[in-house]
């Protein structure tokens, strides 16, 4: 299976990256192919809300010729998605609602490409704001049809400096790991190894 992950931080090798790691290590440990994107330093804009997707229906962004328009592909392909955010003044970053936005609108344009896929929140927070972060990226899961997968706390560790997460935040890289392996335990009771 392919799996797709997407760091919506700024930084390209921050914490919310060593939590996407961590929790596709027992992904790829049974084989599934995992793929990382990061957003940052890329060009990457929101929606002009033109309607082309809509009216061409060719799983395409037409008012964009940016980052997000590039890699829409790879997120059609996918199986699963892990979308990855800090959190920024109580939500997700810009660069992963730009991604949000982007990928749902072009995806119930052409008739739900995201239906069924398996989706996972990764989420770093200095202090507040995680769990409404959390909730955002969940929202595209829930409204694009999509099946969430959870682990044995909320998707959230510990942001701020980098490395934080792996020097302080034991419980978060552990919960990292189990969503690696309930993913990969959903995806071989839905058949799809």
């Amino acid at each position: 299976m392919k799996i797709l992950a997407i760091n919506g931080s700024a930084r390209k090798k921050g914490n919310t990256h060593d939590m996407l790691v961590a929790a596709l290590a027992p992904l790829e440990a049974v084989g599934h192919e995992c793929e990382m994107v990061s957003l940052a330093a890329e060009d990457v804009r929101g929606c002009t809300a033109c309607g082309k997707c809509k009216e061409k229906r060719d799983r395409a962004c037409h008012g964009r010729k940016d980052f997000i328009a590039e890699i829409m592909g790879k997120v059609w392909e996918a199986d699963v998605l892990f979308l990855g955010s800090p959190t920024y003044f109580g939500d997700v970053s810009t660069e992963m609602k730009a991604f949000i936005d982007r990928i749902g609108y072009v995806a119930m344009a052409n008739g739900g490409l995201l239906r069924r896929k398996v989706g996972a929140a990764v989420v770093t927070a200095r202090r507040g704001g995680a769990i409404h972060t959390f909730d955002t990226i969940n929202h595209l899961f829930t409204i694009s049809e999509m099946v969430t997968v959870g682990s044995s706390y909320w998707n959230v560790g510990l942001g701020a400096p980098i490395g934080a997460v792996k020097e302080n935040d034991e419980e978060g890289m552990e919960t990292m790991r189990k969503l690696g392996e309930n993913t990969a335990w959903l995806l071989e009771k839905l058949g799809r190894v």
